[in-house]
């Protein structure tokens, strides 16, 4: 059977255990097929993707991955709550199947994640051996020629680009030399490019780096990134999009998000909530085309909230002859039934790039991440309606790609 491997750092954690659980009771017929554009439904959309690219089936994935703590998928779901506990005992045999390798950590990034799955190694070199064989190792025993690897992690600390990231010589000796400017999300991309892996970040933690990303290029490795749009960044691209078309301009715009789950907590330390807010603020501003002086982001971490965050937007904004009028927005989300669908998406998106032979940054892939990976000297796209045209625009040319290639006869892989 032709399957699809998904390995993903942070399997046990909040969204990798509502994907894995969903995907289970989508295949089983116990859930409704939503919230993925890679995924046929009913609706009648005159664009979609699963018109012009054939998509790997859900119950052809095949997850596995590392995390720090709990004993497997199912406990790590249990614990976080998006799904009730009579809906996850019908999947129970799925998630308890799934056990964490041990995970590569350091608290020097992650000061308030808390496990001891750890990877006990003496070195950088040797721990990204143990990752490489995790995946070698999983890759036979399910019979897997692809294998896709999203990064799920708790957010790392705030960190700058230093000369160990500048190319992949100085990377490859702060390997060597145990630096520890070569973080743990960026040691797991490195051996998703050593391995020809289609790597996602859909977390806001640094790795799209000038070295790996020359790794990336010269090893094919397709990747896209950073930090998953769910919630109170989506809504802002979109009404910001709106504002810009309608030359209404905006005098202010205050966000605050409330939330209780891990990544709220980890996002308590102020280094990790530095890195996360200055993702959610970097898209305003190219959107509309000027600097908006009055925009604030705050996140607050409050526990009885759990995965349900809350997210409060006020926008002030300034129409036609001076008139000031106000938008305040309530967003009740769940977080990781957001999050989860995105995450299928890209993995299949990136295998479909991989299959056609794309390497280096996806920029299609633009309309799932806050702050899409861009090279030095580009400009991402953050308007959430041009990041869908360069989806499907992308998707149209691989589509007319593989129907020419199976029009001169030759071999073309199954999901495409």
């Amino acid at each position: 059977m032709n399957k699809l491997g998904i390995v993903i750092v942070g399997v046990n954690g909040a969204v990798a255990s509502t994907v894995i659980a969903g995907v289970e009771l989508m295949a089983r017929g116990l859930a409704p097929r939503l919230g993925m554009v890679t995924e046929k439904t009913d609706a009648n959309i005159s664009e979609s993707l699963t018109e012009v690219l054939s998509f790997m089936p859900l119950e052809n994935l095949v997850f596995a991955g590392w995390d720090t703590r709990f004993a497997n998928a199912y406990e790590g779901a249990l614990h976080h709550k998006v799904l009730p506990s009579d809906t996850l005992a019908k999947v129970k045999d799925k998630l308890e199947a799934i056990k964490p390798w041990p995970a590569v950590f350091s608290t020097a990034y992650a000061e308030n994640n808390l496990g001891e799955n750890i990877v006990r190694a003496k070195s950088q070199r040797e721990e990204i051996a143990i990752l490489e064989k995790n995946v070698s190792d999983f890759k036979k025993l399910h019979d897997l020629s692809r294998v896709v690897m999203i990064n799920l992690a708790s957010t790392e600390r705030y960190l700058e680009v230093g000369d160990v990231h500048m190319t992949l010589k100085a990377f490859e000796a702060g390997l060597d030399a145990n630096d520890p400017a070569i973080t743990p999300a960026m040691r797991y991309f490195y051996v998703a490019n050593r391995m020809g892996i289609p790597y996602g970040n859909f977390t806001p933690s640094l790795t799209n780096v000038p070295a790996l990303e020359e790794q990336a290029i010269a090893c094919g490795t397709p990747f896209a990134g950073m930090d998953g749009k769910t919630g109170q960044t989506l809504v802002k691209t979109v009404l910001a999009s709106m504002f810009r078309a309608r030359r209404l301009f905006i005098d202010g715009w205050y966000s605050t998000n409330v939330l209780g789950n891990n990544d709220g907590l980890i996002l308590n330390n102020p280094e990790s909530n530095k890195t996360k807010v200055m993702s959610k603020a970097s898209v305003l501003d190219s959107i509309v085309g000027y600097k908006v002086d009055n925009h604030q982001v705050h996140i607050h971490y409050y526990k009885p909230r759990g995965d349900s965050k809350e997210a409060w937007d006020n926008i002030d904004i300034v129409g036609f002859a001076g008139i000031p009028m106000q938008m305040k927005v309530n967003f009740l989300c769940q977080d990781s039934a957001l999050a989860a669908p995105l995450i299928l998406d890209i993995a299949r998106l990136l295998d479909v790039a991989k299959t056609a032979g794309e390497r280096g940054i996806q920029h299609q892939l633009s309309m799932f991440f806050k702050s899409p990976f861009h090279s030095e000297g580009q400009t991402p796209v953050h308007d959430f309606f041009k990041q869908e045209k360069l989806l499907l625009d992308w998707a149209r040319a691989i589509g007319k790609k593989t129907h020419e290639r199976r029009t001169n006869g030759s071999q073309v892989h199954e999901a495409t």
